[in-house]
């Protein structure tokens, strides 16, 4: 078993143990340094950090291979890579890439295939001159997504 095996065995069972918590980001890099990046239904407490620091490290021998180990939580402004990310975020502001275009929008319903996404837009009347308020809703399958943010509102 390889050191990378053997540390992502023992982060599932991390993880297991707290059903809230899922993994973003997990990689070893040349010198042994270990990085791991979660996300919570609830959030990520510095408390769900070193538990799972702990169920690594404490797992591991240095006398057999030295290591360093970076448990962290995705950040506020973080970009979103798992449809669980967006399943917690329902009902808040997006902030969506796609190849061609950007839109803000609230969030309204989110899948393992899709999301859906609600917003007002001023567009020209269908008669007459000038513009009127419509509303506008899009169903986004997660390929189409190139990158998408949570707005954070004060």
């Amino acid at each position: 078993m390889t050191f990378k095996e053997k540390v992502a065995g023992l982060l599932e069972k991390g993880l297991e143990e707290r059903p809230s918590l899922f993994l973003i980001d997990f990689s070893i890099t040349g010198a042994n340094k270990i990085m791991v990046t979660l996300d919570g239904d609830n959030g990520v407490t510095l408390q769900d950090c070193i538990d799972v620091s702990r169920a690594i490290e404490h797992n591991l021998d240095r006398e057999e291979e030295d290591f360093s180990l970076e448990v962290a939580s995705a950040g506020a402004t973080s970009p979103m890579t798992k449809p669980r990310q967006y399943i917690k975020n329902i009902g808040r502001t997006l902030n969506v890439k796609t190849a061609d275009k950007e839109i803000e929008a609230d969030l309204t319903d989110a899948n393992e295939e899709f999301i859906v996404l609600e917003w007002t837009a001023r567009e020209p009347k269908q008669v007459g001159k000038g513009k009127e308020t419509v509303q506008k809703r899009v169903e986004m399958p997660y390929q189409d997504i190139k990158e998408a943010v949570v707005i954070i509102k004060f």
